[in-house]
């Protein structure tokens, strides 16, 4: 009973974190007109979780995506997968790790066109592996510490604290004084959750939004001529290059190598065979256009 207890408390800071972040992502998709796919109800697909494929057809059950261009009726652009978690022990922490970039680097390579921000939204007891072991794949990541969790409901005289010897009727207390709150009281607890973290937040959210803003600040079109010559060893390969005759301008197009150039100095590279394919992968940047409305 205790184990389960134990459980039902942890769901309850859970939901807390939840609150924060719905309230903190949601403010900043208003702000940058994006759409905040979550948990719920939406018109355009089946059931409540927020799915998305990866390229094989696999599919990943996910905490938010930010959308360019999406609405309850309609799929946008993702530029930005966030994940969540709270954790007591650090035991667990590099499971959760695994768990989030396996989960969201499939999708990163799916939906590579628009290079989305990948973020980690992680509270209580993980450890500096785990976070660094996301941040090593590109993840930014915003760590709440247990303490902070457990001062943001200190503001409503609930303790929240526990560990593995906390006794049934300590769990009881706790849930009995969060099930009598009420809703303003509630999410006074996720509120200050947020701002206690406020300069490590404000951090996570300029990265974001240096995301989902940047420009595009060149574009480099590289035709490539000939086809490509497999040596057998180093110095054959320096033989080749010393003696190749770069003058030769009469061979077809063998490739088209196309890189985005972002003033964030992110790059998104293609390589086509085709040149109807790198027009179509250039095409996708540019702005969608307004058909002109017919005069009645």
């Amino acid at each position: 009973m205790a184990e389960s207890l134990a459980h039902g408390w942890g769901q309850k800071i859970g939901e807390v974190l939840e609150a924060g972040v719905v309230s903190l992502l949601g403010d900043f998709a208003k702000t940058h007109n994006l759409y905040l796919d979550k948990h719920g109800a939406r018109p355009v697909r089946a059931g409540k979780n927020a799915t998305w494929k990866d390229i094989n057809g696999n599919e990943h059950d996910l905490d938010y995506v930010l959308e360019r261009g999406g609405s309850p009726e309609k799929i946008g652009t993702p530029v930005a997968f966030i994940e969540t978690a709270w954790r007591r022990y650090t035991k667990h922490s590099k499971n959760k790790a695994q768990e989030i970039h396996g989960a969201i680097l499939p999708l990163v390579a799916t939906h590579r066109n628009s290079a989305p921000f990948i973020g980690a939204i992680l509270a209580g007891e993980f450890t500096n592996a785990a976070v660094q072991q996301l941040e090593s794949l590109g993840f930014v990541v915003l760590h709440i510490l247990y303490k902070d969790v457990l001062k943001a409901f200190a503001e409503i005289k609930i303790d929240a604290g526990f560990d593995e010897t906390t006794k049934e009727a300590k769990f009881r207390t706790k849930l009995t004084a969060w099930n009598h709150l009420s809703a303003r009281k509630k999410k006074q607890v996720a509120d200050r959750l947020i701002e206690i973290n406020r300069s490590n937040v404000d951090r996570f959210i300029a990265a974001l939004k240096r995301s989902v803003t940047r420009t595009i600040s060149g574009v480099c079109v590289m035709p490539l001529h000939g086809s490509p010559s497999v040596l057998g060893s180093v110095s054959d390969a320096i033989a080749f290059i010393s003696g190749y005759d770069e003058k030769k301008c009469d061979l077809p197009v063998i490739e088209y190598i196309v890189q985005i150039r972002y003033n964030t100095k992110d790059e998104v590279e293609g390589k086509f065979k085709k040149k109807e394919d790198a027009l179509a992968f250039l095409h996708s940047y540019l702005p969608p256009q307004i058909a002109p409305v017919k005069a009645t």
